[in-house]
């Protein structure tokens, strides 16, 4: 893997759905001094579409695929703080463009704490029924931890992890700022 100062003109951040990677990556990027790119609003842009509205009209493959397709052009931007879906990294060429192209920062949050931040949503189709419906608490937590299970590997891969259970957005942030200075300079 190439060092971390040659792959500093992106920042990618992973996590799982709810771990707060679009709310920390624009403030990351506005205190580095980087871009920002949200890659599911980006995908939602050039689809015309929700990503829940992608998931049940083309399907999850589809899915990946334009993501895919996204990233490879993201990986020519320089100074971009880019956040990436919950699932972008189990996809194997995803994976490999986005750790060869970029620092990848994990920001981690325990299944308890996201059960917690995603019990109310609807929006997240990995979270719903297969008709788009809201699931139960007990289906939403196995529904979580399965996800979490299967996702961990590959965060667990990240360049930088940052527990971000109990802090607050701009603490995490000073935190990623100071793990990233040196390979920042």
């Amino acid at each position: 893997m190439s060092t971390l100062s040659a792959r500093k003109d992106r920042i990618y951040l992973t996590g799982f759905m709810g771990s707060g990677k679009s709310t920390i990556g624009p403030i990351l990027a506005n205190t580095i001094g980087y871009d920002f790119v949200d890659l599911d609003h980006m995908l939602e842009e050039n689809e015309g579409k929700t990503v829940a509205e992608i998931f049940r009209d083309r399907g999850e493959q589809y899915f990946r695929q334009r993501e895919r397709e996204l990233i490879a052009l993201l990986c020519l931007r320089h100074k971009t703080v880019i956040s990436l879906g919950g699932g972008t990294l189990s996809d194997p060429e995803s994976f490999q463009m986005i750790m060869a192209s970029g620092i990848v920062v994990y920001l981690k949050v325990s299944p308890e704490r996201l059960f917690s931040r995603l019990n109310r949503r609807n929006d997240r189709p990995m979270l719903t029924d297969p008709q788009g419906g809201r699931l139960s608490e007990a289906a939403l937590q196995e529904r979580i931890a399965l996800l979490y299970q299967a996702r961990e590997p590959f965060y667990a891969r990240a360049d930088i992890t940052v527990l971000t259970d109990e802090k607050r957005v701009g603490t995490t942030v000073d935190v990623i700022v100071r793990l990233l200075s040196d390979s920042l300079r």
